[in-house]
């Protein structure tokens, strides 16, 4: 019996073992125009395989690179494409960057430090005081997903002036949402979600009534 691990290995599995066993015979075709016709009935083939790259830009393209990077760059037929650079193959992808930047309150999350730097960076006037208090009507709101018990207006009023370096600053006397407001949206999402399932599982109910009224 023979078994996978005996056998050369798969360069793209996704094609499987046939589409390899084409190319490596299409590789040993002596005539030219032969080997043309040999190749371009595998990349029909191949594109039958993998449907999903029927909506990748340039579908063509990426089809005879597989062709070439399967056979190891040992094909040599008239492509409408040029040969990849098999070196290229061989270098080690780029070590990704990721965000350095520490949160200085991780219940506010990062984007709200990004719309404060905004914020400071406007002029004094009505623009920057209601993008301030939007601002602290956000963090409350914030705060309270995390906490919905101890959450007071001068706690919020602090933490806004300590990640604007105090340079934003909101009127003890503006009001912000209150715990009734918060806890009524919260109550509004949870009731949309309770009448969508509710919905949809008295729809169930009423097909499966059906089916089983169904006389046959």
């Amino acid at each position: 019996m023979e078994y996978n691990t005996q056998l050369d290995r798969l360069i793209i599995p996704e094609y499987g073992r046939n589409i390899q066993g084409m190319i490596e015979y299409c590789c040993s075709i002596t005539d030219r125009d032969e080997r043309n016709t040999c190749a371009r009935a595998i990349i029909q083939i191949m594109g039958q395989l993998n449907p999903p790259l029927r909506d990748v830009a340039d579908f063509n393209h990426k089809l005879w690179d597989h062709l070439f990077i399967i056979s190891q760059f040992k094909l040599d037929v008239d492509s409408p494409y040029s040969m990849p650079n098999a070196e290229s193959f061989k270098e080690k992808p780029k070590l990704l960057e990721y965000p350095k930047g520490r949160i200085k309150y991780k219940h506010y999350g990062k984007t709200i430090e990004e719309i404060i730097k905004k914020a400071r960076s406007l002029p004094e006037g009505a623009e920057r005081n209601e993008l301030t208090r939007q601002i602290a009507n956000h963090l409350k709101k914030s705060y309270y997903n995390w906490n919905k018990d101890t959450i007071t207006d001068d706690v919020i009023f602090k933490n806004l002036a300590d990640l604007s370096a105090g340079e934003l600053k909101v009127d003890a006397s503006t009001p912000l949402s209150s715990h009734q407001e918060l806890r009524g949206n919260a109550n509004t999402n949870s009731n949309s979600n309770k009448k969508f399932f509710h919905k949809n599982n008295k729809h169930k109910n009423n097909n499966h009534k059906h089916k089983n009224n169904r006389k046959f």
